[in-house]
């Protein structure tokens, strides 16, 4: 547990927004909280394991084919580690969808991953897991785990959506909206596969926007949880009971790493997602959203913590100990609050071919927030009351819009606009010559701001 302590301590920068207007970076204890139940005594040993022999080497980019994954991942769920594999449905394009199960025990388990093919945390995780529980046969874990569950897993689900980094499948359709149309072949695969195994907990595994905060702070959320409900009434049965106990033995794994960076999904109930109407056939079902840790940009360290959140998950049910743990102490989790935008430039001056200087400020977002890729410009203007994750001082430089590429010197694709790509410089001059920074739609890793961060 000493390690584990270091570990989480040294995760806290990291987790800390850098932001000029961050208030509250750090939780305070709520007076008013019912008590969490202890971390698993396994966590410690488990946390050095997986840095030693967990760990898949081939997936340190959250980017990557589907392909790639199964050839990574797919050898680890062979038959000698006692995995079966079979293909269930193909994707839009033809791609595979494959069930693997593993297990012998009476409780089945089903989780499912990259649904939306940009949602990749997950996956990596599982592809741990799949080693984890094939290379270490003797861990108590493991024994447990095959005794009395049967896991059932249907692993990057959107292929390609997966093979383009997009949310949506190939025929533009959000899978987690056709639950009840099942029009797409990919959410007939998961339905079918659902309806055969008849399983009595399910894990729903998605990415969240980096920019969410938990509740009304400035914390950005790493992990939110949600038991969905099964009807609009947002009733608790004994179904959804034990979901949420099963989300608090979750949150007693992740405390010691993101205490304060924990929030709730807004239970709103949803008639065509599938975490919604899963729990409306009687399955237990948990979502795992997985945001963001400030400098974590492959996400790695939160492909390890739903790692163990998993594990810890999947213990809790294979023994009980889920039973009877306080629900207040997922209820009185916050819920995902405001989104924040990702940079936001203050107090330039802005400087547009024919018209008089302004001082402005800019809020852009990215495609890629970690990263920093692909930015858009959202707004310009007075925007000091406007919250961004990373905000750069423009005081006293100009902001000189440049040529998009390939777009020559056409003067509309010069001008800075609203949902226009982020191409400008941060000069000492109006004209744009003394160029001290510049954004071309991706930050250069290099040099993050004018002043040298």
């Amino acid at each position: 547990m000493r390690r584990l302590l270091a570990l989480s301590l040294s995760l806290l920068p990291l987790l800390w927004p850098a932001v000029s207007d961050a208030r509250d970076t750090q939780a305070t204890p709520d007076p008013g909280a019912v008590a969490l139940p202890p971390a698993p005594a396994w966590l410690g040993t488990l946390d050095a394991l997986y840095d030693q022999r967990i760990r898949v080497a081939g997936l340190e980019d959250r980017r990557f084919a589907p392909e790639h994954w199964w050839s990574v991942a797919g050898p680890l769920a062979d038959e000698a580690g006692g995995f079966d594999t079979e293909v269930v449905g193909r994707s839009v394009e033809g791609r595979p969808l494959r069930h693997v199960s593993w297990g012998r025990g009476d409780t089945r388990v089903l989780l499912w991953s990259q649904m939306h093919g940009d949602e990749s945390t997950a996956s990596m995780s599982i592809a741990d897991l799949f080693r984890f529980l094939g290379e270490h046969p003797r861990h108590p874990l493991v024994q447990r785990l095959r005794q009395r569950t049967t896991l059932h897993f249907l692993p990057v689900m959107n292929p390609d959506g997966a093979a383009r980094f997009q949310r949506r499948n190939a025929q533009g359709i959000d899978i987690n909206r056709d639950a009840r149309a099942l029009a797409t072949p990919e959410g007939r695969a998961l339905h079918d596969l659902r309806e055969r195994i008849e399983p009595h907990f399910g894990f729903n595994l998605h990415d969240q926007d980096v920019g969410t905060r938990v509740g009304d702070t400035s914390r950005g959320t790493a992990i939110a949880l949600l038991a969905p409900p099964a009807n609009a009434a947002r009733e608790v049965d004994a179904s959804r009971a034990r979901a949420m106990e099963v989300s608090v033995a979750i949150r007693a794994v992740l405390e010691p790493y993101i205490a304060g960076y924990i929030a709730r999904w807004d239970d709103t109930f949803n008639p065509r997602a599938f975490g919604d109407l899963t729990a409306r056939a009687g399955v237990s079902t948990i979502l795992i959203e997985s945001g963001g840790i400030e400098g974590d940009l492959q996400k790695q360290q939160l492909r390890k913590l739903n790692f163990l959140a998993l594990v810890g998950a999947l213990d809790a049910i294979a023994t009980g100990a889920h039973a009877g743990l306080p629900r207040a102490a997922y209820e009185q989790l916050p819920e995902n609050g405001r989104d924040w935008a990702d940079l936001r430039v203050e107090g330039g001056t802005l400087v547009l071919p024919g018209t008089p200087p302004a001082r402005a400020d800019l809020l852009i977002g990215f495609d890629d927030p970690l990263l920093e890729r692909g930015g858009t410009i959202l707004d310009i203007g007075d925007l000091a009351d406007s919250h961004a994750r990373r905000t750069i001082d423009a005081a006293g430089l100009y902001i000189v819009p440049v040529a998009v590429q390939g777009a020559g010197a056409n003067a509309e694709y010069r001008k800075l606009a609203r949902h226009a790509p982020a191409h400008f410089h941060l000069s000492r001059d109006p004209q744009g010559r003394d160029i001290v920074w510049t954004l071309a739609g991706d930050v250069d890793p290099s040099k993050r701001s004018p002043r040298g961060e």
